[in-house]
């Protein structure tokens, strides 16, 4: 049986692929600013791809050619493709559920490891029962009767974290943007193409392109992010305000937070601790807030908390817990100080307040904690 792969056009795009890929690697494009998780997932995934195209093109290039080495190439290389679809839907899930500060709970990880188990398996049989995919005597690829399980796991994957992200931003609508369309329609495109067309191979490079549409769109919303502590900055709460202008009669709860005896920590043990602090303190907000809100360092050592789904939020409870979670860090921190912060907050029935009031507002109320504070430790001021 002849090879009807375009060896060309194959090799061409994928070489394309390639050059795209090492120059977002060589621009760090995917360094995300304060958010290494984010950073690593994104960075290992652009490996991947990279490492996808030249394995396509390699594949392309042993298909129809008898001899061993070939057909040794060509099984492992078609294998990785596979396992490549795998390796970039959990990872696109990890990436999504990070970006908005949330957990990989044990449901998620049982569905990967279940989704893992069972690819593999089939993989695994595939050296010796071609299920998946088959390499006849004269290295020729055809497709077996399992290979639509891995397209529909792959598209379960993407369908999920995106379904994941969706549900979560309507819970709350302050949670980060994420690029959903800039990723999903390149390569659904990509991959509806490729499954009628027999012969070319468009998923290789609609991966290229889709993630190239994820860095352009992560790297803008780094202009709302704080370089040092990686929640929102101030421009991230003149937006949201912003937009708040244009809806009327919503409720909101907002809180302002300040640490106590901060001058004393940048005094006393250095400014790189004092910034230690202050990624400490915005951890344990972002490790509280998690999904329910936006955290957002307002200047210097003040933060402000932002919630636009209020049904059930206790004030007085947020504060409490944020106290207790700031004690638990000072109790097996090691650090010779101890964080303490000074919190204010309430609820507003918003109906086109200006921005500025609002952060007086809740600015009081931390102040009036504040001096509470500082008359019970008058050497702290």
């Amino acid at each position: 049986m002849e090879s009807q792969i375009d060896l060309l056009a194959i090799i061409v795009t994928d070489s394309v692929g390639v050059a795209i890929i090492t120059i977002i690697l060589a621009t760090r494009g995917w360094n995300l600013p304060a958010r290494q998780k984010e950073s690593r997932a994104l960075f290992l995934m652009l490996l991947a791809t990279a490492a996808n195209c030249m394995t396509d093109a390699l594949i392309a290039y042993c298909d129809g050619r008898p001899g061993g080495i070939y057909h040794v190439m060509s099984m492992a290389g078609n294998t990785y493709t596979y396992l490549y679809n795998l390796i970039v839907g959990i990872g696109i899930i990890f990436l999504v559920v990070n970006h908005i500060d949330k957990k990989i709970v044990r449901f998620q990880m049982l569905f990967f490891a279940v989704l893992t188990i069972v690819e593999l398996v089939l993989l695994a049989i595939n050296f010796v029962y071609p299920v998946v995919f088959s390499v006849d005597e004269n290295n020729v690829y055809s497709r077996g009767k399992f290979f639509y399980v891995f397209v529909l796991a792959a598209l379960l994957l993407l369908i999920y974290g995106y379904a994941y992200y969706f549900v979560s931003k309507i819970k709350n609508p302050s949670l980060r943007y994420f690029p959903v369309f800039e990723f999903l329609l390149p390569i659904l495109a990509g991959m509806t193409i490729q499954v009628m067309v027999y012969g070319i191979s468009l998923i290789p490079i609609s991966f290229v392109i889709a993630f190239a549409g994820i860095v352009i769109a992560l790297q803008n919303e780094c202009i709302y992010i704080d370089k040092l502590t990686g929640v929102y900055n101030r421009y991230e709460l003149d937006k949201v305000l912003g937009s708040l202008k244009r809806k009327r009669h919503e409720k909101i709860a907002a809180m302002m937070l300040d640490l106590n005896g901060f001058k004393e920590i940048n005094d006393k043990y250095s400014h790189e601790e004092g910034d230690q602090a202050l990624i400490a303190f915005a951890g344990i907000l972002v490790a509280i807030v998690r999904g329910r809100g936006t955290v957002i360092r307002f200047a210097g050592d003040e933060f402000v908390i932002l919630m636009r789904k209020v049904d059930g939020v206790d004030i007085e409870a947020c504060r409490n817990q944020i106290l207790h979670a700031v004690d638990d860090y000072n109790a097996g921190s090691g650090k010779p100080y101890k964080l303490s912060a000074a919190v204010g907050g309430t609820i507003f029935d918003y109906n086109g307040q200006n921005a500025n009031e609002i952060v007086e507002r809740i600015d009081r109320l931390m102040y009036k904690d504040k001096d509470e504070y500082y008359r019970n430790h008058p050497r702290h001021r």
